[in-house]
């Protein structure tokens, strides 16, 4: 079993920065795609990135390119999104996902991903 601890969401002003952290147990981090979702409220859940095993390669989601970055260090069972130039729409509970098997078709959609953090609330005021 996988349990995936999300750190690091809060209140930020808009154009600040935050650093998520997602903390993943078990020694076959380096097994899992992992990925960053995202949920504001009355929405559906939003692909926002993902890296592959390794992390030789992301992916970004067209509304946050060039703004956040995905990285995993398996050493330390832990994926990061830092978030640059936040804006007010950013604001969502942000969830971190894990996956064995998954194809680069699939990997942007929240069904399927087996394993699920419990979300971490990030705020952007304006």
């Amino acid at each position: 079993q996988v349990q995936l601890v999300e750190s690091g969401g809060g209140l930020v002003q808009a154009g600040g920065s935050l650093r998520l952290s997602c903390a993943v147990s078990g020694r076959t981090f380096s097994s899992y795609v992992m990925g960053w979702f995202r949920q504001a409220p009355g929405k559906e859940r939003e692909f926002v990135a993902a890296i592959t095993w390794s992390g030789a390669n992301t992916y970004h989601a067209d509304s946050v390119k060039g703004r956040f970055t995905i990285s995993r260090d398996n050493a330390k069972n832990t994926m990061y999104l830092q978030m640059n130039s936040l804006k007010p729409e950013d604001t969502a509970v942000y969830y971190c996902a894990a996956q064995r098997t998954i194809t680069i078709a699939t990997m942007t959609s929240f069904s399927s991903y087996a394993y699920w953090g419990q979300g971490t609330q990030v705020t952007v005021s304006s």
